[in-house]
């Protein structure tokens, strides 16, 4: 409660150090997670601290995981998750843990190239299989036509075929890629002048690349040429296009042999690489079961060194000096931490913790658990609360879901909403192991609660509106009844019904009586009765606001503002609006058709706003006959007295606390500077004196600066005070007018998303109401389904976005302003678990 109320109380710590002892005791604050270190180095560069090989040594052995891990994930084994994160590695672990990951690395980069070779074995082997058999058509082919026909084609003069008669023809086999056997042949054209004889055919399946594992297509080919000259360009080109060339018997019998050896050598090599596969994918199910555990080790030991370099050393070079924001809670879990790490490697010289006082504002730290950090999300989100400021959030948990149920109200939209909110919250435990990437999930998930209460607000307020899919139920019955017989109801289209006659003078039991859903004026009642709703939750939130500020000025000693700034804003606030209010409540009861006195019937009841905008012009409006001007007697002569003490506010806001502060640092000039700081000495050590005799640790005390800029600016010259003080009256009063008048937003989403849900039903779902046949039932199917999912999309995620988007502005801006300032910033520990989750999500 108090952690929600403001913020945790912080204390500067020093830390001191052993060098044997800083490693697991910075371990141990990790796993703690409740200090946030400063940096005693921000001169040093990076690479000149002290830890900045052991960070290199972190980087060298995540360098290993990832490599690992990328074989892991390549070959598909399944890396199981890790139910309790291990704790750091003392220092002899960390020899050991690198020693493994240089062992295992070794040893899958072995593996990984002795498969790499066993693979670019079998496809050279593949490849000359290919070859010999597909080549044989072609030798066949040659046989068939005889060595005449096929020189002929070749040679076309008779010198040709004069040097054809000395020698057989020559020929080039091998396997290219298919992509570049059209430019292959061109260039073989080009460079034999079409004296070169291709012939091919295409692999019908696929290879395996050895080293990137993809598949690629190739084509058998053999160039049949003549002349040694014409052999060495065919086998330069071929090299160009990376095609390989096999060895190819020009015999028949030859070939026979040599696709049989070469067969039985594919059957021992594939033998040999299902071993090798089956013995990589043994050592890699080993190394997944540990690699979640040897990542986090390594990421924490990172994180300590990192942190480590934050640290001084000191003259001596003995010990380590650090600095460190501790929550006073927490105190007594540093000092554990501490003791806990110079035990763990038996330093003899404990470590010791010290509280300094220091002027720097202090980080904001607002300890929460699953079912408020949603809420307090949403107050960071404007800005982190400054140092023991007063905290919204603990008001925003109720007042967010009212305000929003508001705009909302409708019984089985808040339904579905609640639903889903609250099997997320069942469901949580589950839902959070899984871990998606989906950002609009993980918002979801995140304010789970917020959607529950969202969801069981709005079904409050749509059973006060009586509205559930745009219809009423009649739970408590009507009080009202139908004075007409059944002639007179089937003959007139339509009839009023007057209080006097058909009302019962009971209430409805709670909301609005379900007869008004059948009224032609419904919309019309509706809009006063809204309008007036939000306009009441609006000042009432208001001055709620205002009233927040008292909490501020007493915690931060700024009692002067009490009087000169908080009562004169609440003062104007309830002159003008509340009175407004008053008049809405006055009306409601004063005014009734039963009322025995003619002036205080319905008919002559005067409109608020008429009687407001009068009272601020100072002017009046004849009354017609039989009624009053006003509501009630003197009413003209109090509002005059209102408006004239509200305007009188407004000069005691913009001079009350300049002229104050102008005064006072007269008088602070008037004392004497030795004995101010006598007397201030004095009381500093009588107060030291006094928290060693309790047995307590110094804090620092809170700022008189602090308290999120509520007087911030005291310090400054009497020309900024006024003018940030001119400033701020002027945005006060005419912030009261339109922040009043923003309000009525609630009324505006409220009208829309009734009638919305109206004409959905109206339009969608009655069109499969009309007919009472199997046709109709199909046609309630179809009509069911669109009016569902309209109901789904539009209804309840478009408009309940659009009322939470409202809602959000009328904390952060009608609310909030009164009081909050927002100027801190964010307390963030040294903490294992958060750092591990951060990398998670980058990853």
């Amino acid at each position: 409660m108090g952690a929600m109320f403001r913020s945790e109380e912080m204390a500067l710590c020093q830390l001191f150090i052993q060098p044997e002892a800083a490693y697991t005791s910075v371990s141990e604050l990790g796993e703690a997670g409740t200090v946030q270190f400063r940096d005693l180095n921000p001169d040093v560069n990076a690479f000149q601290r002290k830890f900045v090989n052991e960070v290199r040594r972190c980087d060298e052995m995540e360098r290993k995981l990832r490599y690992i891990e990328a074989e892991v994930h390549k070959d598909g084994v399944h890396v199981p998750s890790v139910k309790e994160p291990p704790r750091a590695p003392n220092p002899r672990e960390i020899i050991d843990l690198e020693a493994h990951l240089e062992k295992t690395e070794n040893e899958i980069l072995e593996l990984s190239h002795n498969a790499v070779n066993l693979k670019q074995n079998y496809l050279e082997l593949t490849e000359l299989r290919h070859v010999l058999e597909k080549t044989e058509a072609f030798f066949v082919a040659q046989e068939e036509f005889g060595m005449d026909s096929l020189t002929k084609s070749l040679i076309s003069d008779e010198q040709g075929q004069q040097a054809a008669a000395r020698g057989r023809l020559g020929f080039v086999a091998g396997v290219v890629q298919r992509e570049r056997v059209p430019a292959f042949e061109r260039m073989l054209w080009r460079i034999s002048r079409g004296n070169v004889f291709l012939r091919r055919a295409e692999l019908d399946k696929p290879l395996e690349d050895p080293t990137t594992g993809n598949e690629i297509y190739k084509t058998v080919f053999v160039a049949f040429f003549q002349g040694e000259q014409l052999k060495s360009r065919i086998k330069k080109v071929c090299t160009g296009f990376h095609a390989s060339l096999y060895p190819c018997p020009p015999s028949n019998t030859e070939r026979q042999d040599m696709v049989k050896g070469v067969r039985t050598r594919l059957e021992d090599l594939n033998m040999v690489l299902n071993q090798t596969r089956d013995h990589r994918q043994r050592v890699l199910i080993s190394v997944a079961k540990e690699l979640p555990s040897w990542s986090i080790m390594v990421r924490k030991m990172k994180a300590i060194y990192h942190t480590l370099n934050l640290f001084n050393m000191d003259v001596t070079k003995k010990c380590l000096i650090g600095e460190c924001w501790v929550p006073t809670a927490d105190l007594p879990n540093v000092q554990k931490a501490l003791a806990d790490g110079s035990n763990a490697c038996g330093s003899s010289i404990p470590s010791f913790l010290n509280c300094i006082e220091t002027d720097e504002e202090p980080p904001t730290f607002n300890r929460t658990n699953r079912f408020t950090r949603g809420f307090q999300n949403l107050i960071d989100a404007y800005g982190v609360a400054s140092y023991r400021e007063c905290n919204p959030a603990l008001y925003t948990i109720i007042t967010f879901p009212f305000l929003f149920a508001v705009m909302f109200g409708d019984l089985g939209h808040g339904l579905i909403m609640a639903m889903f909110g609250g099997w997320m919250v069942l469901k949580e435990v589950s839902l959070a192991a899984k871990k998606s990437n989906n950002e609009i999930w993980n918002i979801f998930f995140a304010g789970r609660y917020i959607i529950l209460l969202m969801g069981c607000f709005s079904m409050y307020t749509g059973l006060v509106y009586n509205d559930i899919f745009s219809k009423s139920m009649n739970i408590f019955g009507s009080s009202w009844f139908v004075p007409y017989d059944n002639h007179t109801l089937e003959s007139a289209a339509a009839f009023t019904l007057d209080p006097k006659d058909s009302y019962t003078d009971i209430p409805y039991f709670i909301g609005v009586d379900p007869i008004w859903q059948t009224a032609d004026n419904k919309i019309i009642f509706l809009n006063s009765y809204k309008m007036k709703l939000s306009i009441i939750f609006g000042v009432v939130h208001m001055i709620f606001g205002v009233c927040m500020s008292v909490v501020n000025y007493n915690f931060f000693k700024r009692r002067y503002s009490i009087v000169l700034e908080f009562l004169p804003q609440v003062i104007f606030l309830c002159l003008l609006f509340l009175y407004m209010v008053f008049m809405m409540f006055y009306k409601w009861v004063a005014y009734s058709t039963f009322s025995p006195d003619l002036a205080y019937q319905q008919g002559c009841a005067p409109s608020v706003l008429i009687l407001f905008i009068n009272m601020m012009l100072f002017s009046s409006n004849e009354p017609e006959e039989g009624c009053k001007e006003f509501m009630f007697d003197s009413q003209g002569t109090i509002q005059r007295v209102f408006v004239l003490v509200a305007l009188c506010c407004i000069p005691v806001m913009l001079l009350g606390k300049p002229l104050y502060l102008l005064s006072a640092s007269k008088k602070k000039k008037d004392v004497k500077p030795e004995q101010s700081n006598g007397s201030v000495n004095q009381g500093i050590e009588m107060q030291e004196q006094t928290d060693i005799g309790d047995g307590e640790h110094p804090k620092p005390e809170a700022k008189s600066s602090g308290g999120g800029g509520h007087g911030g600016h005291d310090e400054e010259p009497f020309s900024e005070i006024m003018i940030h003080q001119a400033i701020h009256t002027i945005e006060y009063v005419l912030s009261t007018i339109s922040h009043t008048a923003s309000y009525l937003r609630l009324w505006a989403l409220s009208l829309a998303h009734a009638e919305l849900s109206e004409v959905l039903w109206n339009m969608v779902l009655t069109f499969g109401l009309k007919d009472h046949d199997y046709i109709g039932a199909i046609k309630l199917y179809v009509a069911f389904c669109f009016w569902a999912l309209f109901t789904l999309a539009i209804l309840v995620m478009m408009e309940g976005l659009s009322a939470f988007l409202h809602t959000l502005r009328l904390h952060w801006v009608e609310f909030m302003s009164k009081f909050y300032q927002g100027l801190g910033y964010i307390f963030q520990p040294f903490c294992f678990k958060t750092i591990l989750e951060q990398e998670e999500k980058e990853d």
